[in-house]
């Protein structure tokens, strides 16, 4: 089985950039899923798409959740991939 890997769209001086990594770090790795953050100010093309609501969560293209950290959606995301 491959292992699940999230992205996290941040961008430099973004509070609710580094209170999401914040939150999410730690369940990441408790849950063995891995987390690769992208700075959107680095990539026009994802400024362009998800600029305005950075921070932003993904797994694949599918956002778990943006602005505020959503544990729900995590939890749910962590387990479903656990099952698989």
């Amino acid at each position: 089985m491959r292992a699940a890997t999230l992205t996290l769209l941040v961008r430099a001086y973004c509070h609710l950039c580094d209170e999401m990594r914040d939150a999410v770090l730690p369940l990441v790795a408790k849950a063995g899923v891995s987390l690769r953050e992208i700075d959107v100010d680095t990539d026009p093309a994802l400024e362009a798409r998800w600029g305005e609501q950075v921070p932003v969560l993904l797994a694949g293209e599918r956002e778990l959740c943006h602005y505020r950290f959503d544990l729900d959606a995590l939890a749910a995301y962590v387990t479903g991939a656990a099952l698989r």
